[in-house]
């Protein structure tokens, strides 16, 4: 991935389209048959400066310019009757974006097969702790109890889903650009089809009805996808850097996979976690970039196919990131099951209030079960006892239950409702595929 995105890598990627462009068009008969070996043999990003390069893109206003100037002298060293048929009936703009299309086929499955591989991770903890109890929380406060394996149940369906968004998403990506000016191939006459399918035959991209220079929807989709995979990661990486709290401590990365703090010898920071969370954090502004660039002016834009250039790597890269980071922490996390049923105590029963409230319900009417759950709650809290003791004492509620059915009712493994269900059914249905 780190290579992909590079200036050689994007320099070789438009390399491969115009040596491909070279040897379908010799093979075709519309430039002589010896003019594609010279024309491959230096279609190798270590014969061209980056620097150079970049400097004369700026002035020229993309890097096909330059980089097709270089190119001809290069040819013109081997042959110079071949280096009049380098980028014969192509645009700058056909071989930047399909050399962006190379650059994605090559980037884009990586983080498919991290988000599968975070999947996987997700579900095996949905099936090892489908009975793991813990505090449900909603606004950051304890609510009513689920399991872990709920939780990472849930991880799994959403993954499950960017995943298969974004695979959707690549795919359509996957086509050749190639129209030449104005997206009519007339500098190739009659030819033009036939080296346009030839073309994406040898680069094994599909060949689109017709160019899409201005057409940016395939791109833009794929921003989307991978802006919303980067809030499913973020996401989870957010919940799990909150389990991770020293306070809370419910889960945790393997040392080895844990930062270290400059100053402080004890911590562990969730960088794994950090890492998904930034990713989410940076995305919405890049696919903001890339959707805003979509209203291009008539056959070929100005300035808005140019913000692109930068925005669509930067977010490839940081998706990769994420998923890589998220796809590692969920494989090898450390989960403490004691220190989920410590935290589901420690409010001394209230956080069944809910499920005593629901038995009181058809006795005492609605709101006065709640009215007298509420009140036995604030006095468990207050005075540190557990709420089936205030409960006990409470003779409206005494009167209407006994302490067996009040005990059973405030146990927390028997109120996690449809859990058990929610998980096979999540599992079930969609996965884990291999």
């Amino acid at each position: 991935m780190s290579d992909v995105f590079t200036a050689r890598g994007r320099i070789q990627a438009m390399l491969d389209v115009e040596a491909a462009l070279a040897e379908v068009e010799s093979s075709l008969g519309v430039i002589p048959a010896t003019a594609a070996k010279p024309i491959a043999e230096v279609c190798r990003a270590e014969h061209y400066d980056p620097t150079q390069l970049a400097e004369e893109a700026r002035r020229a206003g993309n890097l096909a310019i330059p980089l097709v100037r270089r190119l001809r002298a290069q040819v013109a060293q081997k042959d110079d009757d071949a280096s009049r048929y380098v980028h014969w009936g192509a645009t700058s703009q056909d071989i930047i974006d399909t050399a962006l299309v190379l650059q994605l086929r090559d980037s884009v499955p990586g983080i498919v097969a991290d988000l599968h591989r975070a999947s996987r991770a997700a579900a095996g903890h949905a099936k090892d702790h489908g009975r793991t109890v813990m505090a449900g929380r909603t606004w950051l406060q304890q609510s009513t109890p689920i399991t872990f394996g709920l939780k990472s149940a849930g991880w799994f369906d959403a993954l499950d889903r960017v995943q298969h968004q974004l695979q959707e998403a690549f795919d359509r990506t996957l086509v050749l650009q190639f129209g030449g000016a104005s997206g009519t191939l007339a500098a190739l006459g009659p030819r033009g089809i036939d080296v346009a399918g030839a073309l994406g035959a040898r680069l094994q991209l599909t060949v689109p009805p017709m160019p899409w220079h201005s057409h940016r929807d395939r791109i833009a989709a794929l921003a989307c996808a991978l802006g919303v995979a980067a809030g499913t990661l973020g996401k989870i990486g957010r919940d799990l850097a909150l389990l991770a709290q020293t306070e809370v401590d419910e889960v945790r990365d393997p040392p080895e996979d844990s930062g270290e703090s400059s100053t402080m010898p004890q911590k562990r920071n969730p960088v794994h976690a950090a890492t998904a969370v930034a990713a989410a954090t940076r995305a919405p502004g890049l696919v903001a970039t890339i959707l805003s660039a979509m209203p291009q002016e008539h056959e070929r834009g100005i300035g808005n196919w140019q913000a692109e250039w930068d925005a669509l790597p930067e977010l490839v890269g940081a998706v990769a990131e994420s998923a890589a980071a998220m796809a590692g922490s969920l494989e090898h996390l450390i989960v403490d099951s004691t220190r989920m049923r410590a935290n589901l105590d420690s409010t001394h029963g209230v956080i069944m209030a809910e499920a005593i409230t629901m038995r009181l319900a058809p006795r005492l009417g609605k709101s006065q079960a709640h009215a007298i759950v509420a009140a036995a709650c604030r006095r468990a809290m207050e005075e540190r006892r557990h709420l089936r003791d205030v409960l006990l004492d409470d003779p409206s509620v005494a009167n209407v239950l006994g302490k067996a059915e009040i005990v059973e009712t405030l146990s927390p493994d028997r109120y996690l409702g449809a859990t058990a269900t929610f998980i096979e059914r999540t599992l079930g249905e969609r996965g884990p595929r291999e």
